[in-house]
């Protein structure tokens, strides 16, 4: 396993890292410990969570993932052996249910992380991520920007100094974001470095072979402000696997399961740019999977990629990408069919 820095933290994390958003819907207590114990059994350190997986986002098993992952802690006495991170939600409709509705300000930030540690069984998380901004921004599937209201009036400095005081009380280590724009990176480091605050390590946001959306200015962010990307989404919720092509529904797989919630993947225009790159794959002896999390992980921004599957088949697969490297012709392949079918699924 390769492992690299998480920006300036002096921490250095898995080139892969076990996502674990599966737990507690497709995946039940036992089979989320049985990956944990595979992925750190091949070197996996970095382990990533959020308060309200698992996903497809549910009042009814919202923090099972995080006490899955707790439950193990427990049973194993491995949390010094970990790199923990997880994630306070942010506004929306679709999370009404936690805490009434979350905001990104001092008193819910405080009431998130309490609610995470206490569920992971820990007293501290090496990484606390801010899920997704409170301003109207680009993401979750939105490439271009368009001005709107924004749903939380919580300025940016003050989601930073409630952060800045976690760290402070040592409930916390270091901080990230997620699903950010490269004005809210910037913005972010600005405000720290003005204010002696926290400075952020890391981005997490999706990034594979059909969304590089991460390229037009974030990448920038990354390489020169020691700011990584942990990409997540690396094979576009199993898509660029070749499972789903022309139809196929595979029982209990994610699209088969949720098909509403993931339907970016499903689209015609995302279904053939898929078919060409499992086409490439196997044009050169490779899995689809392991070709296209290969091509994350060889790329100058990520700091790690963040891997999840729902069985430990899939696991060893995804994991064993990390000893893969792409060849010359396999990256003009991949340059080739972006050029033709660029970012189909934002």
């Amino acid at each position: 396993m390769q492992y690299r820095p998480l920006g300036r933290t002096g921490i250095d994390v898995s080139l892969i890292c076990l996502g674990t958003m599966t737990f507690g819907a497709q995946n039940s207590e036992a089979e989320a410990h049985s990956q944990l114990d595979l992925a750190v059994e091949r070197g996996v350190n970095f382990i990533d969570t959020a308060e309200l997986y698992p996903s497809p986002v549910s009042a009814e098993t919202q923090g099972a993932t995080e006490r899955h992952i707790g439950s193990w802690l427990a049973a194993r006495g491995r949390r010094d052996d970990i790199v923990l991170a997880s994630k306070v939600a942010g506004p929306g409709q679709f999370v009404a249910h936690i805490r009434g509705g979350p905001k990104l300000d001092a008193a819910n930030i405080e009431r998130a992380v309490e609610g995470s540690l206490r569920r992971l069984g820990t007293d501290y998380l090496d990484l606390y991520q801010v899920h997704w901004p409170a301003r109207t921004t680009n993401y979750f599937g939105q490439l271009g920007f368009a001005p709107g209201e924004d749903r939380d009036d919580t300025p940016v400095l003050d989601t930073l100094r409630a952060l800045g005081r976690l760290v402070d009380s040592g409930k916390v280590r270091h901080i990230g974001l997620s699903n950010e724009t490269a004005w809210g990176a910037m913005h972010y480091l600005q405000l720290a470095e003005r204010e002696g605050l926290p400075r952020v390590a890391s981005v997490q946001n999706p990034y594979c072979l059909l969304n590089r959306g991460y390229e037009i200015g974030l990448a920038e962010v990354s390489y020169r402000e020691d700011v990584g990307l942990l990409a997540y989404s690396p094979l576009g919720f199993g898509a660029l696997t070749g499972k789903y092509l022309d139809g196929a529904r595979p029982q209990g797989a994610r699209i088969s399961r949720w098909p509403d919630y993931y339907y970016r993947y499903s689209t015609e225009l995302a279904q053939e740019a898929t078919r060409k790159y499992v086409a490439l794959a196997r044009e050169h002896g490779l899995s689809p999977a392991q070709m296209a999390l290969a091509f994350v992980n060889g790329r100058f921004f990520v700091a790690s990629n963040i891997i999840g599957a729902t069985d430990l088949q899939q696991l060893e697969e995804n994991i064993a990408s990390a000893d893969v490297a792409l060849g010359d012709a396999v990256l003009q392949g991949i340059e080739a069919i972006h050029a033709e079918y660029p970012n189909p699924c934002p």
